[in-house]
Formats: structure tokens, sequence, C-alpha cells
């Protein structure tokens, strides 16, 4: 067989499977730009992306509910409660702690603090675990209404948290201040960086930089949903209570994998009000947010991912549909979260694509063929890479913002660490997916925790 023909054909798949590639990068890049420019809009008029110090804080106005649900957790639960008890300013506030039957190590540590501090309520669910998170909340859920019906106590607020976090002092007084006017707020998240996993560990940080400083006040600001995070969140009591009324006392929907995105679409839904807040205790303190050490290793940020991914993209798509048809700004912004399995196969393209392309330049150097056509157009790779450099730059500049030059520096080489784990996490994902359109048991499939053993900010 010739040498000729053979080249011919490779090219002509090779240019197809790079085009699809550089279509995707291009509607992608698109896509990204425009959420850029509608900040900057913001920015200029003065009213997005900024961290305000004008909120007084509130001193009290009812009891928070602490809701962290705990499945193999033993290693950090006890640090995190007395951490928080021991840190957090709120006269009046109750952590409820849920564990499973089958997880002694878990309640035996959770039982531990609470035997010193009333504030710390042990909740052990009725099934073994682990089920979901959602199924957990509910179990705490239930917990606080008996409470609640038993002592008369009025609760203000429920806010959720993981048994990782790294809680901040003025969190439940911050929101107290904002649940006046809003039924639900969310706080920044700060991943937390990994001495020993700068690169796995830290493209959190990137990724979360620029999601919580740039896209979440983007969508607060187009009047979207506002999807929230399962930490560092507080929803109004009377809102968690309409919820589970009209799911049988289970406000938390037992079979979601990303049950705090759909319940902040679903408090939306209700004509409910949300705030994303970064506000910052005293001008140049850092913001009041939640910090805490994200997944270190491939394995374990390729199951988290997955887990966001199969809820959100893939599952979320079944859920919660669109919202309503004249809401443009609602499906883009949903549209937006249903985009990485598309942009992953898209990023999948490329890189065969790139390889292919050096096999046809190699192929082509030992033949001495000359002349053979570009594999992209000129102009669609210098747009392309236009839009990649813009991107990298204010990724870079949002991880300075909140981290500091240095890890910025690392978000470029991190960000080729991210495209192999989104790549890695639709595998699972669409596993996952696939299983669960089967039947399947839908289960929590958390990854091993840390809590600090040096805590950001100086706290104690």
């Amino acid at each position: 067989m010739e040498a000729a023909p053979v080249l011919a054909g490779w090219d002509a798949a090779t240019r197809e499977l790079l085009l699809f590639a550089a279509v995707g990068f291009l509607v992608g890049g698109i896509d990204d730009l425009a959420i850029d420019l509608v900040y900057l809009w913001q920015r200029w008029l003065g009213v997005c992306g900024l961290a305000s110090t004008a909120i007084r804080l509130g001193n009290g106005h009812g009891r928070i509910a602490v809701f962290i649900p705990a499945w193999d957790e033993a290693g950090v639960i006890d640090a995190m409660l007395r951490h928080t008890l021991a840190t957090i300013d709120h006269p009046d506030y109750r952590i409820y702690v849920g564990t499973y039957p089958n997880d002694r190590a878990t309640i035996s540590a959770v039982a531990h603090v609470a035997e010193s501090d009333t504030r710390v309520r042990l909740v052990i669910g009725s099934a073994n675990g682990p089920t979901t998170k959602a199924d957990c909340l509910n179990a705490l859920w239930r917990a606080l209404a008996r409470d609640v019906a038993l002592d008369g106590e009025p609760v203000r607020a429920i806010a959720l948290h993981d048994a990782e976090d790294v809680v901040h002092p003025l969190e439940l007084r911050l929101f107290d201040a904002l649940l006046d006017e809003h039924d639900a707020v969310q706080l920044p998240v700060q991943p937390l960086p990994h001495r020993r996993s700068r690169l796995i560990g830290g493209h959190y940080l990137d990724e979360f930089a620029e999601a919580h400083g740039k896209q979440l006040v983007v969508r607060q600001a187009l009047g979207a949903a506002l999807p929230l995070a399962g930490v560092g969140c507080a929803i109004g009591y009377s809102v968690i209570a309409r919820i589970a009324a009209e799911r049988q006392g289970a406000p938390f929907d037992a079979d979601s994998l990303t049950e705090d995105y759909e319940l902040g679409l679903r408090i939306a839904a209700l004509g409910g009000r949300a705030t994303f807040a970064r506000v910052r205790p005293a001008a140049g303190e850092p913001l009041i947010a939640v910090n805490a050490y994200f997944p270190a290793t491939i394995t374990a940020a390729v199951r988290q991912k997955a887990r966001w991914m199969t809820g959100i993209a893939l599952a979320g798509w079944d859920r919660t549909g669109w919202g309503q048809w004249h809401a443009w700004g609602e499906h883009w912004m949903r549209m937006r979260d249903r985009r990485a399995p598309l942009a992953v196969l898209v990023l999948v393209a490329a890189y065969v694509g790139l390889v292919g392309g050096t096999v046809s330049m190699a192929g082509r150097a030992v033949v001495a063929q000359t002349g053979a056509p570009p594999l992209l157009p000129a102009w669609l790779v210098a747009v392309n890479l236009s839009l990649l450099a813009w991107r990298l730059v204010w990724r870079a500049a949002f991880t300075a913002r909140v981290h500091g030059w240095g890890e910025a520096a690392l978000s470029v080489p991190r960000a080729i660490i991210g495209n192999v784990i989104a790549m890695l996490a639709a595998r699972r994902a669409l596993v996952t997916y696939v299983a669960q359109l089967r039947g399947g048991p839908t289960r929590w499939d958390k990854t091993e925790h840390q809590f600090p053993d040096r805590l950001p900010f100086g706290q104690p």
C-alpha cells in the first residue's frame, strides 16, 4: 500500500477531529468571554464582585441549627467540632451531627464532644450507611423538628457544613444580618492549599477562586437561581419547613447526589430570595468564608468531580429542567452548569487530534511529502489561542486575589491537571448515571477528609 493515500486518509480523520474540538473550544470560549464581559460591566457599575464591609453583623435574633452530615468522619469530626465550638461568635446555636448505626467510630467521636458541650446534638439515623448525604440531612431535620416541638424553642435558620470545614467565627452573625431580607445565604468557599499536593489539590484553589469570585456574582446579577454549595450556607427555617411539607417531611431529596445544588434552585422556584455574600469584617481583612482541604489525589478528585457531574450535568438535567421559558439568564446559567460532559468530549477530541496531527507531520517527514493543506484554518487557531490566553490570565488573577501570586503562577499547569481529572471523572459519572437509570441505588460516594493542623487567618 502506498503511503500517500494512507496519509491523506489519516489527515482527513485528524482534520475532522480537530475541527470538532476547535469549534467546541470557540463556542465555550465565547460563552466564558460573555461571563467576563458581564462581570466587567457590573464592576464598572460598582454592583458586582466587590466584597462589602458595610453590612452590620447581626447580634443574634434566634437559634441557628448547624447541620453536619457525617459518614466515616472519625478522623476529623472531633477536631472540627471543638474548633467550631471554641471560635463561633453567636449567642444561640446548636450543632446537629448526623451519623449511621454501623459507623461506631464516628458516633463515638461525636458523643465524646457532646458529653462536654450541650450545643452538640448527636443524631443516629435508622438506616445503615452510606445512604446519601441528603438522606442523612433528612434525619437531622427530623431530629430538629422533634426538638422544636418538645421545647418550643424557635429556630431562625439552618446552616449546612461538612465534617472537614473550618467555620469562620463571624459566619452565624453574618447569616443573622442577611436573613432579615433573604431566605437563603451562601458564603464563598475557599479551599486550603495542600503543601504536598500543589497541583492536584491546588487546582481547586483556582476553580473556586474564579467560581466564587466571578461566576456566582454574575449569576446573581442576572437574577438566576443561586445554587447552594452545601457548606457555608444558611436557609430560613420557614423555607425548609415549607419544602418539607411538600415532600412528606423530607426537605432534602434522598435520591440526589447534589441536594445542595437542587435546594438552591427549589428555593428560587418557590419565590425565595437568595444572596451570595462576599463580606469582610473590616477593610483589609479576609472574607467571611468557609475553608477546607479538598481532595489531594487523582483518585479522590475524580470521585468528587464525578459526583458533581452526575448530580448537576446528567441527573440534574432530568430532575430540575430549565426553569421558566422567559428566564433567559436562568437558561444560560443552567446550560453552563450542564456543559461539562460536552466540554470533556471536546477535550478528548482535542488531545486525540493533537496526537493525530503529530503522527501526520511525522509521517509526511518520513515520506518527504510536502504541500499538504493545514489541519485547521489559521484564523480559528489564532482566535482559540487568544481565548485560551485570556482565560488563563483571568484564572490567575482571581487565584492571586485570594491566594497570592505564588499560587497564581501554578494555575497554568494546574489547568492541564484539571482537564485530566475532568476527563476521568466524566467516564465515572457516565457509568454512575447509567446505573441510576437502570434502577441502581444512589449512594454517598464521599472522599477521605482532613482537618488542618494549622488554621487559616490565625484562628485559634
